[in-house]
Order: C-alpha cells, then sequence, then structure tokens
C-alpha cells in the first residue's frame, strides 16, 4: 500500500471550459505551501489532487499546511492500492485489524465506470466482508468507524477521516483587491474571506510613527505573513499618516476627526490601487461595533472611494464570529498584541456618530485634500512577504460533515 494524500475541489468542479486553469493555479498554490517537506510529487487526475507521500515525509506538517488551501473541500490521508476487489479487501482487512471498534459503515463510491461494481454493490460486498471478519454491526448513523473506499481510474484510495481544506476557489483566480490592513482582529479576517474567494490580496497599513511606536508596523508584517499562507505571498505598503492627521486636527472640528481620517485613507488606498491595476478595496468594518462604523459614517467614508468599490465582508458579524474566525486562520494571538495605531493618535472625546454629507463638505473644504493625498503616497514604503510556517493555529481540523 502507498500512503498518499487525497484533496477533493470545493467550487471547482462548478467550473466548465476553464476548470483546468483553476486546476492549475490550486495546484500552483499546494506546490508553493508544501515546497520545503519532503514528498514524492503532486498530481492532478480525475477531478483529484494527489501528494505522494515519502516513508520519510513529515505527513502531519504537511497535513497542517494543506488546510491552507482554497479550493479543496477537505483532504484525507489515503492508501492506494490497485482497483480490484481482492487487493481492497486484503487492504481493508490489514488496516482494520488495527483499529477498535464496536461498528462501522462502508462508504464506497465508483469513480470510473470501468469497475465492475457500482457504489452501492461495493458497498453491500465490503460492509458485509468486514462484519463476517469482525464481528463489528454495521451502523450508518455515527459510527465507531468510516472506512470510505473511492476507486479512480486504476487505482483505490482508503482512507477513515477527512480534514477540512480551504474551501471556495484557488488562490489567483479571483482578480486582485486592496484591504486597509490595521493591525486589529477585523481587516485580517476580512482580507481571508476574499482569499477564499480565489482574490490576491494586497495590504495598505497607514500608521503615524514616530509620533506612535513602530509597534504597529511589526504587527502587520507579522500578520501579512500568516495571510500569505493562503495565496502565494503578501505584498505590503506603509503608508506614513501623521501629517495627514495633523492637518485634520489644526482645522476641522474634533467630534469629526475620526470620519475624516478614514476618508483619508480611503482616498490614499483607492489611489494606490488605481496605480496597480487592482480592482477594489476591502476593509473590517461590521455594523455598528465602533463610531466610525454606523451607517451614517459608513457612507459618509464611502463616498470618498468615489467610483471604487469597498469590500466589505464581515459587515454583519458580530465580534464573536469575527474573534472566531480570527483563531482559525492564525492572526487571532498576533491581533490582540498591544500596539499604537494610527486611529489612537488625537481621537477626540466625543466622535460623531451621525456624519452628515454638508457637515463632512464643509470641514474638507478647509484642507489641501490632493496635497495631503499626494505627499503621503510619496512616503509610501512597500514590501514582499512569504509564508509564516509557525503553528499560530494548531493543526488539521476536522472536515465538516
Amino acid at each position: 500500500m502507498k500512503p498518499i494524500i487525497l484533496a477533493h475541489y470545493h467550487e471547482i468542479h462548478l467550473k466548465k471550459n476553464n476548470r483546468g486553469w483553476f486546476e492549475h493555479k490550486l495546484h500552483r498554490h499546494v506546490e508553493t505551501l508544501l515546497g520545503s517537506l519532503r514528498h514524492e510529487g503532486i498530481r492532478r487526475a480525475h477531478g483529484r489532487l494527489f501528494v505522494h507521500l515519502a516513508p520519510d515525509s513529515p505527513v502531519e506538517e504537511i497535513e497542517r499546511r494543506m488546510q491552507w488551501v482554497s479550493g479543496i473541500a477537505n483532504f484525507a490521508r489515503a492508501w492506494q492500492v490497485p482497483a480490484d476487489l481482492d487487493a481492497v479487501r486484503t487492504a481493508l482487512a490489514e488496516l482494520v485489524a488495527a483499529r477498535s471498534f464496536a461498528s462501522f459503515k462502508i462508504d464506497a463510491r465508483r469513480g470510473t465506470k470501468e469497475f465492475a461494481l457500482n457504489s452501492q454493490q461495493l458497498n453491500e460486498n465490503l460492509g458485509d466482508f468486514i462484519q463476517r471478519l469482525t464481528g463489528a454491526s454495521v451502523r450508518l448513523e455515527q459510527p465507531d468507524l468510516t472506512c470510505h473506499v473511492e476507486i479512480v481510474g486504476p487505482s483505490a484510495y482508503l482512507y477513515f477521516a477527512k480534514m477540512r481544506g480551504g474551501g471556495g476557489l484557488p488562490a489567483g483566480t479571483g482578480g486582485r483587491l486592496l484591504c486597509l490592513l490595521s493591525g486589529g482582529i477585523d481587516s485580517p479576517v476580512a482580507a481571508y474571506r476574499m482569499m477564499r474567494r480565489g482574490c490576491q490580496v494586497r495590504f495598505v497599513h497607514f500608521h503615524s510613527f514616530p509620533h506612535t511606536t513602530a509597534e504597529s508596523q511589526e504587527k502587520v508584517r507579522r500578520l501579512a505573513r500568516v495571510l500569505a499562507r493562503y495565496q502565494d505571498g503578501s505584498t505590503l505598503h506603509l503608508i506614513p499618516f501623521a501629517e495627514v492627521q495633523r492637518e485634520i486636527v489644526a482645522y476641522t472640528p474634533p467630534p469629526l476627526r475620526v470620519v475624516l481620517y478614514r476618508r483619508f485613507m480611503i482616498r490614499i488606498a483607492r489611489a494606490l490601487a488605481r496605480s496597480e491595476g487592482t480592482g477594489a478595496l476591502i476593509t473590517g468594518d461590521s455594523l455598528g461595533q465602533v463610531a466610525s462604523q454606523t451607517l451614517d459614517n459608513l457612507l459618509a467614508v464611502s463616498e470618498a472611494a468615489g467610483d471604487m468599490a469597498i469590500f466589505r465582508p464581515l459587515i454583519g458579524d458580530d465580534k464573536e464570529e469575527i474573534i472566531r474566525s480570527a483563531r482559525e486562520i492564525g492572526t487571532y494571538e498576533l491581533s490582540i498584541l498591544p500596539d499604537q495605531d494610527c486611529c489612537s493618535l488625537f481621537v477626540p472625546r466625543h466622535p460623531e456618530t451621525m456624519a452628515r454629507p454638508e457637515q463632512v463638505a464643509r470641514a474638507e473644504a478647509l484642507l489641501d485634500v490632493p496635497r495631503l493625498v499626494a505627499a503621503a503616497l510619496a512616503q509610501a514604503a512597500v514590501e514582499r512577504h512569504t509564508p509564516d510556517f509557525l503553528p499560530e493555529s494548531g493543526g488539521a481540523q476536522p472536515a465538516h460533515p
């Protein structure tokens, strides 16, 4: 029996004429993630992806990284044998002998019609065989052991547990977006949600150094490296924002400061996105979570984007849902580290929660908006980050039923 990782596609199976392109992107992402780990090759066949394992392959680490791959519904550590009923029976007998169980079920699927038995006949045949061999009872609901058997071309694949993949669409298939990455809990999760839709996400972080510490910049670098696991690396733009804030504080009413900060961030991000051919922006806004995220203030901030779309994947999520997602993707422990982000500088005691368009227009008329945007962009720094493989988020998770 040959050990192998067998991965099943998620939404790729819905694609038709361009399905091969989606599969190629998925294959490339898996190669990137597993490139430093010992294995004997990755291949695609019969609507599945296979990672061939070597005797010294670090299987648990391969499984941990496979869960980061968007486009994979689930995967399993399987054993490959010839697609022959006697070979399947022999292998299954050897594998179940090492396991203790009082009940079981067979979940057999014939992926190609060359095999003589159909899926139901295979289930019945192998179920009768295992029952007579072990004396265990067949239980179709919540058995102690589920024996999966897949007949695919000339081979059969046997496994006992599925692990959850990233789901969605493969990295790099959904266009490019620019995410405003604050260093908090929300924006990394928002970025990840769009990565699962196949988008290549770039990041922009606004900082007020030297008026605040450099901790926020180091934090977003670490977040960018974690998020790079879910796509082909991360590009991070670091933009000084203190000068913009100083002028807002000097010339505009205090209650509007936070809304004006956000509008300038959107304007600067929009200009950066245009220069890089990026199609839209992403923010981590959740409706009503803080003063800048009331409906009126979100509308006021969105107006600054002009004709560029702003995606807000978390808009209807509550904080507990966002925290749960952050833990799953490995960003939560970094996001809660203390730091001074730019929005903590010059914050008014009583920020406006219902900014009106005419208020905002009067305030911004006191500022040289084009000059401030251009000056911030001129001082921007850009960095490229590769995936961080440290285990912030633990091991592979069981697949959904």
